[in-house]
């Protein structure tokens, strides 16, 4: 393909799509992270769309809201390895919120296996995901179908989540910044948003590394309510999302990293079938130095369900620097 035919075929898809990482962009025009990075430098000169650290988004500061049609097939590894990971927090009995996404649904497929589980959601697509666990219960909000990504919001949804209480809410956005916390580009998503973590001890965001240093119009969790942060690993040459992490990790995110070199660890189900997917990862976990959010009698601590329970435990403010450090290195 030539080098006009690739850069026409990028410019379509930030068109189509509002953003898009430079590893989707490599694999549809089937070439090196590397030269898109260079289509994507001129494309930019031209005015055409605007670079952000691991893609590129329409041009004008913010990134408007894809559809769910376009988002679902967005960074999918990314988000089934970060799916994985969070499921490993999610014990037998517990009671949790998940919100609206794909990363999010992702999540709910891997849970229909947890016993005992009760999950409260806005989700079409999480509860679509968790209708055949008969060892879960479902409980869905009021509110009105937004039918661009499946949700239900409104003040109906939020006055559902009133007097709620859960372990940790796990939720997903448009973007992530140290300044600014998690935040989306829809005003009703971004107010269920808040709802969801007003009514849970703990906040676990699932963001892949191309929301990380994006900012949209609405905030939905400042950065000091954020407990956790389960992404993936960033490329090496992404030096401003190594920096976002440290920055994360130094106001108190613990952070969690799927991906690179590690073990496999297939962890739940990946489709409706509940078929294992294999997933090679490699954990990172940042503890948070000083005291969060946590649940009455403590039960709103992050513990996991398996072996990974090595990942949360006790280390120094110092590791955390170090290893946000290696990434940035990498």
């Amino acid at each position: 393909m030539f080098a006009a035919e690739r850069r026409q075929l990028i410019l379509e898809m930030v068109r189509a799509n509002g953003a898009v990482s430079l590893r989707e962009l490599a694999r549809v025009v089937q070439t090196s992270e590397v030269t898109v990075r260079r289509d994507v430098r001129a494309l930019e000169a031209e005015g055409l769309l605007d670079r952000r650290h691991g893609g590129a988004v329409l041009p004008g500061g913010f990134t408007r809201e894809s559809g769910f049609p376009q988002k679902s097939h967005l960074a999918t590894a990314e988000k089934t390895a970060i799916a994985d990971l969070a499921a490993n927090l999610v014990e037998e009995g517990e009671a949790i919120v998940v919100g609206a996404g794909t990363t999010t649904q992702e999540l709910a497929r891997r849970l229909a296996r947890v016993p005992g589980l009760t999950v409260v959601t806005n989700s079409l697509l999480v509860a679509q995901a968790l209708a055949h666990a008969n060892r879960v219960e479902v409980v869905m909000t009021g509110g009105t179908l937004r039918g661009s990504n499946y949700a239900l919001v409104g003040s109906g949804a939020e006055q559902s989540l009133h007097g709620l209480r859960v372990s940790r809410a796990f939720l997903s956005g448009a973007g992530l910044t140290a300044e600014r916390g998690l935040s989306t580009s829809n005003m009703l998503s971004a107010s269920v948003d808040r709802a969801l973590v007003q009514a849970a001890a703990e906040v676990v965001v699932l963001a892949d590394h191309t929301k990380l240093g994006t900012d949209t119009m609405f905030q939905t969790v400042p950065t000091d309510l954020i407990t956790r942060l389960v992404t993936d690993e960033p490329p090496a040459h992404d030096d401003r999302a190594a920096t976002e992490l440290q920055a994360l990790a130094d106001q108190g995110v613990q952070i969690a990293v799927a991906g690179g070199q590690g073990g496999s660890a297939g962890s739940g189900a990946g489709g409706p079938g509940g078929d294992s997917v294999p997933v090679r990862q490699q954990r990172r976990d940042l503890p948070v130095p000083g005291p969060r959010r946590q649940a009455p009698g403590g039960g709103g601590q992050l513990r996991s369900a398996s072996a990974s329970a090595s990942m949360l435990g006790e280390q120094g403010a110092g590791a955390d620097r170090a290893r946000v450090a290696d990434l940035r290195r990498r």
